[in-house]
């Protein structure tokens, strides 16, 4: 019984800090878009993939005119 006496604020303080830290990361906007960096590095991985092919095609093409 007397460890009740201990754990019951600790644990009170404990969800105050957690509180805290959610308020905190609310507030500094680590909540504000949890989709679109995903779909930003899908999206940069197919344009780069799409210009790098466009460069080689641009490049045979070349090669053809010069032969």
């Amino acid at each position: 019984m007397e460890s009740v006496y201990l754990l019951v604020p600790i644990s009170v303080l404990l969800v105050f800090g957690i509180a805290a830290a959610f308020w905190w990361s609310v507030k500094s906007g680590q909540f504000d878009d949890l989709e679109g960096p995903g779909f930003k590095v899908l999206m940069d991985d197919d344009e780069a993939a799409q210009g790098k092919v466009a460069e080689q095609e641009k490049k045979k093409e070349e090669k053809k005119d010069e032969i």
